[in-house]
């Protein structure tokens, strides 16, 4: 079903329940592993929200750049007169569904509608699983995906890109720690530290204690939690010293709660720069209109608007790129 500008705005953005979210991480959004692993199903707890009237960044009038480019690409959307959006739907900040609600919410949307907006285009979300976006995108079943996608060199054979955000990883501890940063191996050594396994995190973990191995230092200590919830209570009664994930749910939920505090980011590709960008079909036409949204959302405002909204100013780029160099292939 197409959400209209009036509609898109009138959706509350959820606040996460404590239980969900609170200080930790939610293992289950993106998790940085390999390209193509898929993500879990979201969950009982992390769809546990409860709408307020925060309300969404849209656009009174399209574009006329974008628009332009659109009509001379020769693309056709799937459905005429509109953009149909692929979302995965799963915790603030990136993407959920409110309670109520049947749309989605968050930055991914957003900056979905944002983008339909820019061309002229109604804004169609699609609530689909992170395992059945890119046959839909491959087979022109959506326009165009936003949902916290990582460029790879691998995917980029399939789809083009145009970059919107800086996929950043974080170390959080609580509020009250006396930990005030964590960016290197020398900042490890010794810690008790919750991290995904089989993650991008877990990686550079496992070699920033390879380091102070080499060095004679003591390494972190990686322990390892079967849900979020555990590594909510191992946080805050002690266990561990702090947790490394993915920086977007981790720093709502700081924000939302009060009991973390951010002591360091990484980049989500370490020791490369990974970068979150809107995927539709490869060759289809549709990328550089989209770009062109994009870098006018950037230049004129509403973009910092949007990563304001949901607290991830710290992941915000200075422009959107069409196929910006990707993750290499494992």
């Amino acid at each position: 079903m197409a959400l209209s500008k009036k509609q898109g705005i009138a959706i509350g953005v959820g606040v996460v329940a404590v239980a969900a979210i609170v200080g930790g991480i939610v293992w289950g959004v993106n998790q940085n592993a390999p390209a193509e692993a898929a993500a879990p199903e979201a969950t009982e707890e992390s769809a546990n929200v409860a709408t307020d009237d925060i309300q969404w960044v849209r656009l009174d009038e399209p574009v006329a750049e974008a628009v332009e480019a659109l009509e001379a690409s020769g693309f056709e959307p799937v459905e005429p007169g509109k953009l149909t959006v692929a979302h995965s739907a799963y915790v603030p900040p990136l993407g959920y569904i409110p309670e109520g609600e049947t749309n989605p919410a968050g930055t991914e949307p957003n900056i979905g509608a944002l983008i339909a907006d820019a061309l002229g285009l109604e804004y169609n979300p699609v609530v689909v699983a992170w395992a059945d976006w890119p046959l839909g995108i491959q087979s022109g079943k959506y326009d165009l995906i936003t949902s916290n996608v990582t460029v790879t060199e691998e995917r980029k054979e399939l789809y083009d890109f145009a970059s919107y955000r800086e996929d950043l990883l974080g170390f959080y501890v609580k509020s009250d720690s006396d930990i005030e940063k964590i960016e290197e191996a020398a900042d490890i050594t010794g810690l008790k530290i919750a991290v995904g396994s089989g993650t991008n995190q877990e990686q550079v973990l496992l070699a920033w204690n390879e380091e102070l191995e080499a060095a004679g230092e003591e390494p972190a200590e990686l322990q390892y939690f079967d849900d979020n919830a555990a590594t909510v209570l191992a946080l805050q009664s002690g266990r561990i010293d702090a947790t490394f994930g993915p920086n977007a749910t981790s720093a709502w939920a700081a924000r939302e709660t009060g009991d973390t505090k951010l002591v360091g980011l990484v980049p989500g590709g370490w020791p490369l720069t990974a970068n979150i960008a809107a995927a539709t079909a490869k060759g289809n036409g549709l990328i550089e209109p989209v770009a062109i949204a994009l870098n006018h959302l950037i230049e004129n405002g509403q973009y910092d608007e949007v990563l304001k909204i949901w607290d991830l100013t710290s992941e915000r780029v200075d422009e959107s790129l069409v196929n910006p160099p990707g993750l290499p292939k494992s």
